[in-house]
């Protein structure tokens, strides 16, 4: 596939542009942490175990979310120690000149004992970090490449960015940018030409103007992470929800003020619901309608919610009604 702008790519239905890049995306990404592992554990928690039928599974969501018109999937090195990776690689693979994939870096770890490491942050790094990611996806290039280090040290992100720019030139990568909620770090990188989003924190509990603010004025796409704010947003969880207790969310249940936030979702359940949407669908809208620069990047582990996440895109944005109604609630 030819890496230019709007070579063999398939535009979906419901685009975007990412930014500055051209590149066309479905309005929807899919995460793939749970399907992978969160951090250093390939098993447990949140993330998924090495069982075949589990990885056929995810495997087979991702093909859905393809067949529903998701061309667009983010995933991070960290994710599984490579395990996120590796499995979207081998399901991509036969899709790659139709689909644009973002990965991470930023947490050095040994791929083969999933342990950390001690390595320093630099641009000897972000290379190598940049050639593990390209094996283990099965690709020569990636095409949006993110720095996974929300609070690094802005005096020191000149060097990371340099070696951004030169994975650019080398073809490497075909754009870049920074995974955080810090709009002094965003604006800094967005100096660079290469840059053409960031990834940060978007959902009707956390809004982001400034943020948003910054990439209408640097045209770079908004790629938003939590958008279900970690399944709060979904409508499925009530007061009573018990998680298996080798859920690291199992513990959110006996927070008073996370019940609070629980309980306080459910009032925006009739307006998310009005026009036919699920709850998850609705809350998506609300991203949507807040910016046309925005892409949520909810995470998902089976078909049945890959093919929810994918259809959210057949209602496209909340109605301007339906934006102050929740604005009056929430805010």
């Amino acid at each position: 596939m030819s890496k230019e702008t709007g070579s063999a790519e398939r535009v979906p239905q419901m685009a975007r542009r990412l930014g500055r890049s051209g590149i066309q995306v479905s309005a929807l990404g899919l995460g793939t942490a749970r399907i992978g592992g969160l951090g250093f554990s390939r098993q447990g928690d949140l993330g998924r175990s090495d069982r075949p039928a589990e990885i056929a599974e995810s495997i087979y969501a991702i093909h859905r979310a393809l067949d529903l018109g998701v061309n667009f999937f983010d995933t991070a090195d960290i994710y599984g120690c490579g395990q996120s990776e590796r499995l979207l690689g081998e399901a991509l693979a036969p899709q790659r000149a139709h689909v644009v994939i973002s990965t991470k870096f930023g947490e050095p770890f040994d791929e083969e004992t999933a342990q950390a490491v001690e390595t320093p942050i630099a641009y000897e790094y972000v290379k190598r970090a940049c050639a593990s990611s390209l094996r283990r996806l099965k690709t020569d290039y990636i095409d949006l490449y993110l720095f996974h280090l929300r609070d690094f040290d802005l005096a020191r992100a000149g060097e990371i960015q340099q070696a951004l720019e030169d994975l650019v030139q080398a073809g490497s990568i075909r754009a870049y940018g920074w995974s955080t909620d810090d709009v002094t770090r965003a604006r800094f990188f967005a100096q660079g030409p290469g840059c053409t989003a960031i990834e940060h924190r978007l959902n009707i509990l956390n809004d982001a103007p400034a943020m948003l603010a910054l990439c209408d004025e640097q045209n770079l796409a908004s790629i938003n992470r939590v958008p279900l704010l970690m399944g709060v947003l979904t409508g499925c969880w009530t007061a009573e929800t018990r998680l298996a207790e080798t859920d690291r969310r199992s513990d959110w249940f006996r927070d008073k003020e996370f019940l609070r936030v629980l309980e306080s979702t459910e009032v925006l359940r009739g307006i998310l619901t009005r026009d036919g949407r699920s709850y998850v669908q609705g809350a998506l809208g609300w991203i949507w309608a807040r910016s046309a620069r925005a892409i949520p990047i909810p995470g998902f582990r089976t078909v049945a919610q890959a093919e929810e996440l994918a259809r959210a895109m057949e209602f496209d944005a909340l109605a301007e009604s339906q934006m102050r109604e929740i604005q009056e609630l929430v805010h």
